[in-house]
C-alpha cells in the first residue's frame, strides 16, 4: 500500500511541475498556442498535455482563444496576482517609488528579482523623454548581462554562484566570454559600495543603475534600477544614483533591514571564498 501512496504522490508532483511548465512556457511565448505547440516547445508527450490543459481549462488557469483549439492565460491567475500584489509589500511600494524616481530623473525606472537562474524585471515605470528601451517586463534574461546581477546574487558564496548561473549565461551579447572570475569581483565590489552601474551588455546605447533593497538580514531580494541613454546617465550619475539609494534605503528599511545589519553583512561578504 505504501508504494502504491508513493507513486501516486510522485505521479500528481510530476503532473504539477508539468502544469507550471506549461503556465510558464506560455507567459514567455506571450501568445495563445495549441497543446500540441505547448507539448513540442517543452519537450512533454502530447497526451499528458493535452490532458493537463483540459484540467487547467476546466479550473480557469487556462481559457481557450478562438474556435482553433488555441490556449493562453485565464483570468483566475489575474485575480490571484492581484490578491498577491494586495498582500506583498514590495510589489505594492515599489509602484510609488518606481512613479517618484521616474518624475524625479525623466528616466525608465525598474524594479528588478530573480526568478529562477535569471534576471527579470518585474515593474517597470517609463520616464516622460521619448527615449524607450525594449526590455519587457518578465522577459528572463542572463544575470551576468545585468548590472542588478551583480546584487542579486551577492548573497551567495564564489561556488554558489559558478553552481547556480549557467555556464552559457557568461556568454554576452556580442559574442563574447564574460570571464566568471571577473564577474564575481564585480559581485563583491557592487556588495561593497552598494550599486553597480555600466553601460549596459543588452541596449549597447544605454548606461544602467541598480542598487539592492535588503530585507532583514540584508539579503538582496530586489534591486531599484534607472536605465538611461548614455551620455545622459554619465553626466547625471551622482543625481540619478542618489534618487535610486534614496528610494531602496526607504523600501528596505520598510522590509524590517536596520541600518546597523550593514557592517555585519559587510564582514560575511568579507570572508566568503
Amino acid at each position: 500500500m505504501d508504494e502504491v501512496s508513493d507513486d501516486m504522490t510522485n505521479r500528481r508532483a510530476r503532473g504539477l511541475d508539468r502544469a507550471f511548465e506549461i503556465l510558464n512556457f506560455l507567459r514567455l511565448k506571450r501568445q495563445p498556442l495549441r497543446p500540441n505547440e505547448i507539448a513540442s516547445g517543452i519537450g512533454a508527450p502530447r497526451s499528458s498535455i493535452y490532458e493537463l490543459v483540459n484540467l487547467l481549462v476546466r479550473q480557469g488557469v487556462l481559457e481557450y482563444r478562438g474556435d482553433d483549439g488555441r490556449v493562453f492565460l485565464g483570468r483566475k491567475l489575474y485575480f490571484l496576482g492581484m490578491a498577491y500584489a494586495e498582500q506583498f509589500d514590495l510589489m505594492r511600494e515599489c509602484d510609488k517609488l518606481l512613479t517618484h524616481i521616474a518624475e524625479e530623473t525623466r528616466e525608465t525606472a525598474q524594479m528588478c528579482l530573480l526568478e529562477g537562474s535569471k534576471y527579470t524585471v518585474a515593474q517597470m515605470k517609463e520616464g516622460s523623454r521619448p527615449f524607450r528601451i525594449s526590455s519587457n517586463v518578465g522577459d528572463p534574461v542572463a544575470i551576468p548581462w545585468t548590472a542588478s546581477g551583480r546584487l542579486l546574487v551577492a548573497h551567495m558564496s564564489n561556488q554558489e554562484i559558478l553552481d547556480f548561473i549557467p555556464k552559457e549565461d557568461f556568454r554576452l551579447p556580442n559574442g563574447q566570454w564574460l570571464d566568471p572570475a571577473v564577474f564575481i569581483a564585480e559581485v563583491r565590489e557592487a556588495s561593497r559600495v552598494g550599486y553597480y552601474t555600466f553601460d549596459s551588455a543588452v541596449e549597447t546605447f544605454t548606461h544602467c543603475f541598480a542598487v539592492p533593497v535588503y530585507q532583514a538580514g540584508r539579503i538582496c531580494v530586489a534591486t531599484l534600477c534607472l536605465v538611461a541613454p548614455r551620455e545622459d546617465g554619465l553626466k547625471n550619475h551622482a543625481s540619478y544614483l542618489k534618487s535610486l539609494q534614496d528610494a531602496a534605503v526607504d523600501l528596505s528599511s520598510r522590509l524590517g533591514h536596520t541600518a546597523d545589519e550593514d557592517g555585519q553583512g559587510a564582514v560575511r561578504a568579507a570572508g566568503r571564498g
